[in-house]
């Protein structure tokens, strides 16, 4: 039976480890900086994102992060699904359509006006699970990131 709980801190190594399986899958395997206490200081000192926690049968099996967002034409709150993962072992099991539906109530319980997240366009798999789950592609929006030299210059500093 698939059962999802909210991570408390001592969930931390679990997460950074789930953390750590799924930049392999997405063939990032050695993109993954972050340290315990980086992730314990974000979900529980400035609580700036949450953890969800999902277990198999009483053992952890995946792990969904997130944390609001907020829409200006909505006028509400919204959710970002930074990082959804399931163990290889697991899935199937419905752990990960456990996680989105868990996820998608506390989107209504904190009237928040959407749920979204990316998803890599190589990873039909998971693209193919998102259509299955009501979710539709943003066809016309790309990401825009700035991360390290260029954050800072962006900065001015």
């Amino acid at each position: 039976m698939i059962a999802i709980r909210t991570a408390a801190p001592d969930d931390v190594p679990l997460i950074l480890d789930l953390v750590r399986e799924l930049a392999v899958y997405e063939r990032e395997p050695d993109a993954v900086v972050a340290t315990e206490a980086m992730l314990h200081d974000a979900l529980f000192a400035r609580r700036v994102a949450e953890s969800l926690i999902a277990e198999l049968d009483g053992r952890p099996v995946g792990f969904a992060l997130f944390f609001h967002n907020f829409s200006t034409w909505t006028g509400k709150p919204g959710i970002y699904l930074e990082d959804l993962y399931v163990t290889p072992g697991a899935r199937g099991a419905g752990a990960g359509k456990a996680l989105l539906r868990h996820l998608a109530g506390i989107a209504l319980d904190r009237d928040c006006g959407r749920f979204e997240w990316a998803v890599l366009d190589w990873n039909t798999p998971a693209i193919d699970f998102y259509r299955a789950m009501g979710a539709q592609a943003m066809e016309e929006w790309t990401v825009q990131r700035v991360t390290g030299d260029a954050l800072v210059a962006l900065a001015g500093r």
